[in-house]
């Protein structure tokens, strides 16, 4: 267990405060990310923090877990910091957890963070939550089935990831915050559907945009739920002032979205202020409003027409599964041009006259390159790799994220390894053509030292970048 001295942490210049860790004093500083906190001195753990400017020694805080499964502790928390700031949370987030680790370990590392902070910081242990983006969102929503003190989730981009094993015994407050461009739309969804059967308290909190950190605006409402979630609950004295503006400013965005003939996003919002101030205001208007709303003929067009979307895209994603994985298995190099015509078509759907075709482009352009990394994270987990079904997946990388360089560079680096420097040359010029000019990491890519001396690759690089590295010396007649 970690020792800490309460009589070391004293308050000075009413910025910054010490504590006692073992041997150790650690200045903490409130409105500033510290970057590494360290878990134990026999342990190299550590974490960034976060306090709030109001931070106040002599009162208990609600705080949120934040995840990344690189260790970008800081980072990470600088994502949460201006929502946290305004609603009054302390952030902590491990600079350790990986997903190239074990669950187990993970959870380990985890729960040693968890008891540090309970024992130098005055936290408000039944207001404690995780939160994360992608696969630190995923983390985040497995922390309360193995760490029954999290009271809540906010999961950025991510269903929950437990839900074979989610428990109405073991209940917590999942809050999504998802775009509707977002290939993981759908799933999250989904994943509602099935916490309403279960009975978790839960909300989704849609906008419109894609894969992409969500704006601090949305994070800062997930904590205001939370909030007010814990006033409901007698945790937090209830505060009306803040219940009304709230309140009202949902009411504002669900204004917003009316004027933006968004009849669907308004009944959503609208859905989840009746479950969200239900114990705190007659919830009658809320529920007339979202009846009188969905007899609209905008708003049964819109939902036609979202349906629709929704069922072609399941039809198509057990497309994309189902040829992935049998192309991967017998190497067919011959459904190569298959992939092309799919993106083709997906590229279609762009210039569609309906909004929820174009989103569902969208969508499904994001889930095949997350299908296609699934895939070769799953070849890289075997041993020994098969190499060759490694390789082709770049190459219908190549196809389904064109603009990214990456794909193309595993590919003429796999293939120089195996000495098929003709397709190295095939998709150096390919990459050439779209406009990569990086000559430095071209020469230094790995396994090309015999391709980048042959007058071949320097050909293509002077043909596209002006000049190549090594001279090209004419062969004699």
């Amino acid at each position: 267990m970690l020792v800490v001295d309460m009589k070391k942490i004293v308050l000075f210049l009413l910025l910054c405060f010490s504590i006692g860790v073992t041997a150790q004093q650690i200045t903490l500083k409130k409105g500033t990310i510290i970057d590494k906190i360290p878990v134990k001195d026999s342990i190299t753990e550590n974490f960034a923090l976060y306090l709030p400017s109001s931070f106040d020694i002599t009162k208990k805080w609600p705080i949120i877990f934040v995840f990344d499964m690189e260790g970008r502790g800081k980072q990470v928390i600088s994502m949460f910091r201006e929502a946290a700031e305004a609603q009054g949370y302390i952030l902590a987030a491990s600079n350790n957890v990986r997903d190239t680790i074990t669950l187990s370990k993970n959870i380990l590392i985890s729960n040693r963070m968890f008891n540090t902070v309970y024992s130098i910081l005055p936290i408000q242990k039944d207001r404690s939550y995780t939160a994360g983006f992608d696969g630190g969102a995923r983390m985040a929503s497995l922390i309360p089935t193995f760490i029954k003190e999290i009271e809540g989730v906010i999961s950025c981009g991510s269903p929950v990831a437990n839900e074979e094993v989610l428990s109405s015994k073991n209940q917590f407050h999942f809050i999504g915050i998802v775009g509707n461009v977002d290939f993981n739309y759908t799933s999250m969804l989904n994943s509602q559907l099935l916490l309403n059967k279960l009975k978790f308290p839960n909300q989704l909190i849609v906008f419109e945009g894609g894969e992409e950190w969500p704006k601090s605006n949305y994070l800062n409402k997930a904590m205001e739920i939370f909030t007010l979630a814990a006033m409901a609950k007698g945790i937090e004295p209830k505060n009306q002032y803040f219940v009304d503006v709230t309140y009202n400013r949902n009411l504002g965005e669900v204004s917003a979205f009316l004027l933006a003939e968004n009849p669907l996003l308004a009944n959503k919002l609208l859905s989840e202020m009746t479950s969200i101030y239900r114990n705190y205001k007659n919830i009658d208007s809320l529920k007339e409003n979202s009846k009188t709303l969905r007899k609209t003929k905008s708003f049964r067009a819109q939902q036609r027409s979202q349906n629709a979307a929704f069922f072609k895209e399941d039809f198509i994603k057990n497309d994309y599964t189902y040829f992935l994985e049998e192309d991967v298995v017998s190497y067919n190099y011959n459904n190569l041009g298959w992939w092309s015509y799919q993106m083709d078509e997906l590229a279609k759907y762009e210039k569609s006259a309906s909004v929820f075709e174009r989103q569902m482009g969208k969508r499904l352009v994001g889930y095949v390159n997350a299908l296609i990394a699934d895939n070769i994270d799953g070849i890289k987990a075997n041993m020994p790799v098969d190499e060759e079904a490694l390789t082709f997946l770049w190459m219908i990388n190549t196809i389904t994220d064109a603009k990214n360089p990456r794909p193309y560079l595993k590919v003429i680096s796999n293939s120089a390894r195996v000495e098929d420097f003709d397709t190295s040359l095939f998709y150096l010029e390919e990459l050439l053509k779209r406009g990569y000019d990086n000559k430095k990491e071209l020469y230094s890519l790995e396994n090309t030292a015999i391709l980048r001396l042959s007058p071949e690759f320097n050909e293509l690089v002077a043909k596209y970048l002006k000049e190549a590295r090594y001279e090209l010396v004419p062969e004699d007649n």
